[in-house]
Order: C-alpha cells, then sequence, then structure tokens
C-alpha cells in the first residue's frame, strides 16, 4: 500500500460508511453494521468445542491454519482495517401439512430456493465496487459462510444481535432467519456498538424442542453450547457416513437440515416475515416433497443427473448418497405400509450408505412385506456390513407390530 494510501485511511468516514449502509438498504440487505479488524476474544471457547470433539467430522473447522485465520483477521487481508456485517433474510412459510404430514418431507427453509453463497457474494461483491467507487484505490473481500472467519462473532461486534441460546444470532427487530455476509476493507470506517445483551432471558424454547438435544445451554462465559454430532442439520448435511442408530427415530421427516430451534424462538414468532428475495423462493419439489416421489426421483439419478437436479442449490452438498440415506430414514419413521416397493429398490441402490438406512427403514415398518424384502436381500447381499444391518432390522420386525 503506497503512502497515500495511508493517508486516505487514516482516519474514519463517516460520510462514507453513511452511504455504504445506505448502499446495502438498496442492495436488499436488511440489517448492516460495521466494526474494527481486531482480534477475537471469542476463540478459546472456539478452541474448546473443538477440542471437546463437538464440530465432529468438520474436520476444516479444526485445521491449525483455519484457527489461525479465524484468530486474526489479518491473516486473510493483510492491510485489513474494517469489517462491514450484513443480513440478508430468507424466511419462508411452510406449505400446508409441514412439518406434521410423516408422508413429506422437511427441508429446511435456507436451503429451498437458490444457494445463499451466489446469493449473498453477488451483492457482497456489488457493495464492495461502490466503495471502491466512493474510495479510488480501495481493496475488499468479501466472504459468505467460504471462509475461515468467526461471522456470528463480528456480526455481534457490529451490533447485529446477539448469541441465543440456540447458538444463532437474534437481532431483537428481525430475529434470527438470516444469512450474515461479510466484507473486509482497507478503508477506515466508524465502528458500531457492539451488541451486548443477551434477551434470551430466561427463555428455554429451543433447548426444550430440539429432538437430539444438541443444544446443552450456555457454558460458564455465558456463551451457548451445541453438540453439532447430534444437531440435525449436521446429521442429515455433513456427516458422510451412517446416521447413528438411536438419533434416526428422533429426527422425523427431516430430510435436509432443521429449523425446530428457530421455529419455537419467540423473536421469530413475532417479527419474522416471508423474504422480498424471489431466489429464495422455494423450487418444485422443494416445499414439503411427497417422501416416496422424492425417494423415487433420486434412486433413478446418478450422481450426475443428482448434481444436475440440485444445481444451484444448497442440496447438492449433502451429494446422493447422503439425501437418499436421510429419506431412507424419513420413510423409516412415517412407517407406513406404502413405503416398502421404493425401500425395496433402495436395498439394491449401488450405495452401500442407502441400503443399509433402506433396511433399517424396513425394520421400521415392519410388515410381512417389510420382512420380507429383508429376508430377500439377505440371501443376496455380499457385504458383511450390511448383512449386520439388515439381519438388526429383522430384530427389529420381530419386536414391531406391522403398521
Amino acid at each position: 500500500m503506497t503512502e497515500a494510501d495511508s493517508g486516505r485511511n487514516s482516519e474514519p468516514t463517516s460520510r462514507l460508511a453513511t452511504g455504504l449502509k445506505a448502499q446495502a438498504r438498496e442492495l436488499g440487505f436488511s440489517l448492516c453494521g460495521i466494526t474494527t479488524a481486531d482480534a477475537t476474544d471469542h476463540m478459546a471457547f472456539y478452541r474448546g468445542w473443538i477440542e471437546e470433539g463437538r464440530h465432529g467430522e468438520m474436520a476444516y473447522l479444526s485445521r491449525e491454519d483455519s484457527l489461525s485465520r479465524r484468530a486474526d483477521l489479518k491473516t486473510t487481508l493483510e492491510t485489513v482495517r474494517s469489517v462491514v456485517v450484513v443480513a440478508h433474510e430468507y424466511f419462508v412459510p411452510d406449505p400446508d401439512g409441514v412439518p406434521g404430514d410423516p408422508s413429506r418431507g422437511v427441508i429446511a427453509r435456507y436451503a429451498r430456493g437458490d444457494d445463499y453463497h451466489d446469493v449473498v457474494k453477488k451483492k457482497l461483491l456489488t457493495l464492495a465496487r461502490w466503495v471502491e467507487g466512493q474510495s479510488p484505490g480501495a481493496r475488499g473481500r468479501a466472504y459468505v459462510d467460504t471462509g475461515p472467519i468467526l461471522e456470528r462473532d463480528l456480526a455481534r461486534r457490529a451490533g447485529i444481535g446477539w448469541f441465543g441460546r440456540n447458538t444463532m444470532l437474534i437481532n431483537p427487530t428481525r430475529g434470527s432467519y438470516f444469512f450474515v455476509g461479510t466484507l473486509l476493507l482497507d478503508v477506515d470506517l466508524p465502528a458500531d456498538e457492539p451488541f451486548e445483551e443477551d434477551r434470551c432471558g430466561t427463555c428455554s424454547a429451543c433447548l426444550d424442542a430440539c429432538p437430539t438435544g444438541a443444544l446443552m445451554g450456555r457454558d460458564g462465559s455465558g456463551a451457548p453450547v451445541m453438540d453439532a454430532t447430534r444437531c440435525i442439520s449436521y446429521l442429515t448435511i455433513e456427516l458422510r457416513g451412517a446416521i447413528p442408530m438411536e438419533l434416526r427415530p428422533l429426527i422425523g421427516n427431516r430430510v435436509y437440515g432443521c429449523d425446530i430451534c428457530q421455529e419455537v424462538c419467540p423473536w421469530n414468532d413475532r417479527f419474522a416475515e416471508p423474504t422480498g428475495e424471489p431466489a429464495y423462493s422455494a423450487r418444485d419439489g422443494l416445499d414439503g416433497p411427497e417422501l416416496i416421489e422424492l425417494a423415487e426421483r433420486l434412486l433413478g439419478a446418478d450422481e450426475e443427473s443428482f448434481r444436475e437436479l440440485f444445481r444451484k442449490s444448497p442440496i447438492k452438498r449433502a451429494k446422493r448418497a447422503g439425501l437418499l440415506r436421510d429419506v431412507c430414514v424419513a420413510l423409516g419413521n412415517w412407517g407406513a405400509e406404502d413405503v416398502v416397493p421404493v425401500l425395496r429398490v433402495g436395498l439394491r441402490d449401488v450405495s452401500t450408505l442407502v441400503r443399509s438406512h433402506a433396511a433399517w427403514a424396513l425394520g421400521r415398518v415392519g410388515s410381512p412385506a417389510a420382512i420380507e424384502a429383508l429376508s430377500a436381500r439377505f440371501e443376496e447381499e455380499s457385504d458383511a456390513s450390511l448383512l449386520d444391518e439388515i439381519g438388526r432390522a429383522l430384530n427389529m420386525s420381530d419386536t414391531k407390530p406391522a403398521v
């Protein structure tokens, strides 16, 4: 950076900050705050959470280079002086009957439309270009849940909201259904007051409602703690292997992500409103899909056609086998005789992961047709782990009356 650049950035520019926030609103961001690039004081908690293994298989969270970058923004942008934090709301209501109808799958609201990474990133880059136009020579770097940055901590420091007991960032007039984007700038801007209050009070609705017990309350420092390895969002998206047996019945019909801890939050009940962003509107087949129809579509797709089916959708992150695994669990939790034919097909899927969860689901159904399907596959299956899974499913069927 030149000497002239250093002089340009040496004093906060209130007018630039005011204009930037106005521009953010024009781009559709409902909230915009500014904070300093100072090192976070959240790392001790974060490292402890990692050391306890609460992050599960998300190894990218625990890499040493990732940890060091989260601790100091200057390792991401050496000349960073300010951080702009924006919120983009995504709430869409559930269709009639969902999630109460076990024959229909529930997809987390954020994943029913286009991929938010692309939507928010595009707007942030437009905002960065605006800054460059106002302050020639300025440099910025935009992130939307795509780099080792503690976005929610930065958002709290920028005055956007507080950490709720459900670990979500909650704003007192907007609730928590929003994505957080960050724009690192090498321009000095006046920082907003951080959000210091905990406005959850004595409410424990999210902890009480979490089916798997993933939410663990607050630690001694007041920070909310989540065991990600028990979170339905982790289990249905990030986990690549088998879902732990004891957690499968607790997932219900949620096949991609989970909104339960947000759905019961009084702040969302009072303030959440449908998004005005067309890109987040639910795509056909993703707004409470019929589980059997969804299973049939996935079973008829290979990995390439799966990627095309969910092009520019967050759902592609789960991959074909992962999403089919989740649908099989939901079919088993529904437990109706109607699911047996599609699960019988699942027993022959190319993916061992899918076959094992189809077997479990048939065990949950426990009807004569389900037992027959399991027994027939037991005679043909050569994979030892699958034989064990089928054996357990058959034992499960012995103790469960037919639906």
